[in-house]
């Protein structure tokens, strides 16, 4: 992971369809979603968006420890 480049792509209008039917989990359609891939799955993710009728509104370059600090847990504001 240390020095691969990721890219946050910003999608619109992703829809459950046929293809997308055997994943274990709803699509919404409305709403921007974005999605965050390394560089080598950038053209399979292209893919799997257009398959869902998404549109790609915007692709930004995304560091490595964005990433990280993105899935790192949040502290509630409760412990403390």
């Amino acid at each position: 992971m240390l020095g691969e480049r990721y890219f946050q792509y910003e999608v619109e209008g992703l829809r459950q369809s046929d293809a997308t039917d055997n994943a274990d989990y709803a699509i919404r359609s409305s709403a921007t979603t974005l999605i965050t891939v390394p560089y080598n799955r950038m053209n399979e993710e292209m893919q799997r968006i257009t398959r869902m009728g998404g549109r790609i509104v915007n692709i930004r370059p995304w560091t490595a420890e964005a990433v990280a600090a993105a899935k790192a847990p949040k502290a509630s504001p409760a412990e403390g």
